[in-house]
């Protein structure tokens, strides 16, 4: 009898291993994402395990850990956001799709084995030097609105970003190829692109966002080039002191700030959406800041707009953010279906206008609205990102010092 257990035990465990698909080959791998018929994004990843991968954009390190076999296809998803890459595993390669379910967005997506660079060069000498702020501006004959390059260079190799009054387009790497600027960044919510032609003072060139959206840009050298002050974009209309709204938790119970929780504390309002990396950037820094100051009069509050179709992906999405960056104070559920700008102002009709996610309402212990700031200056931005921390310290120690009455 014992026998015939273990020999059972033989079998199955045989069994298993031969249903059990590969792992990817261990090491760094070069993916692409096809945009166009003629522009490809490209990335980079490293394969620790079985269970475990890694994405690089310049200085982003980006976990992933939610990885899954089946027969021969791997599906893996960055931590919080919805999308996800699934691909056939055929020897050293992958071929599949980058996949936003709730949006109907599919990019076409492969990979290949020990291939370390991320872009290829065509003309390795005589490469232009980006190094600098350049003032830009994006869709310059509609639409139209501005940011700030800043880019740092060694040899060939680029990084940096764009900023703009509602945010930055995050940690950018890319290369020099002879005059023309190539940059790349994929975070498993967006997949940006940007090529340009370059001179020693100009640069003309097209932005890519996945698959579905492309816009051209232009920019100028301008050390001295500023963006508008973060803190006069948004504000209340006239006739308002307050900010009013009445949204359900995760537990469907409806949360303002009339509630006691909020009674005679310094409140920051957060108005994001879980799909957002410059979001994602915020909310891991508010998340530090109230664990660090949990004992003082001061709370958080974060008011989500959802893309996702139903009320039930929505609350997924944001109880997958809560969980991921272990966020303690209450992300309240203001829309969901779209991430509409103008649909969100009508939830907040007491605002000029949401021009960005996200946008900070600074609250005192009075209730009256005495900050709002719109857009955030993520790491991938360097000194902006300090000064934006160190603005942000001192204008809640501000608030927490004054009295209530």
């Amino acid at each position: 009898m014992r026998k015939l257990i273990i020999l059972t035990a033989l079998i199955l465990c045989v069994s298993c291993n031969i249903n059990r698909p590969d792992a990817l080959k261990e090491g760094v791998w070069r993916a692409e994402l096809q945009l166009t018929e003629t522009e490809i994004l490209p990335f980079n990843f490293e394969v620790t395990s079985r269970n475990a991968l890694k994405i690089f954009n310049a200085d982003e390190v980006i976990m992933v850990t939610d990885i899954r076999y089946n027969e021969d296809t791997i599906t893996f998803r960055a931590p919080v956001f919805e999308g996800y890459i699934e691909a056939v595993v055929k020897d050293h390669t992958l071929e599949g799709s980058y996949i936003k379910e709730s949006l109907d967005r599919v990019v076409p997506f492969s990979a290949e084995y020990g291939v370390e660079t991320r872009f290829d060069l065509e003309n390795m000498s005589n490469a232009m030097d980006v190094s600098g702020a350049w003032e830009t501006t994006f869709s310059p004959n509609s639409d139209t609105y501005m940011a700030k390059g800043i880019f740092q260079q060694e040899g060939t190799k680029v990084t940096g970003t764009f900023r703009t009054t509602t945010g930055d387009y995050r940690f950018l790497e890319g290369v020099m190829d002879g005059n023309t600027m190539k940059l790349s960044a994929f975070d498993g919510a967006h997949a940006f692109l940007f090529t340009a032609e370059v001179t020693d003072s100009t640069m003309t060139g097209m932005f890519y966002s996945g698959n579905h959206w492309k816009e051209p840009f232009k920019a100028e050298r301008n050390p001295d080039f500023e963006l508008p002050d973060a803190n006069d974009l948004t504000y209340l209309k006239e006739g308002y002191e307050t900010l009013e709204f009445s949204f359900p938790d995760s537990n469907d119970q409806l949360v303002s700030l009339s509630d006691n929780r909020f009674k005679n504390k310094v409140v920051v309002v957060q108005i994001m959406g879980s799909w957002c990396p410059n979001c994602l950037d915020e909310s891991r820094y508010y998340s530090e800041f109230y664990d660090t100051n949990a004992e003082k009069d001061i709370a958080f509050v974060a008011l989500a707009f959802e893309y996702a179709k139903t009320k039930e992906k929505a609350f997924e999405s944001i109880d997958r953010l809560q969980k991921d960056l272990g966020i303690q104070y209450p992300i309240l559920l203001a829309q969901y279906g779209t991430s509409s700008k103008s649909k969100a102002q009508e939830k907040l009709p007491m605002l000029n206008h949401v021009l960005s996610y996200p946008t900070s309402i600074f609250i005192d212990k009075k209730g009256k609205v005495r900050k709002i700031h719109t857009g955030f200056n993520g790491p991938a931005t360097g000194e902006k990102y300090q000064e934006f921390k160190e603005e942000f310290s001192s204008f809640i120690d501000q608030l927490l010092a004054e009295d209530a009455l």
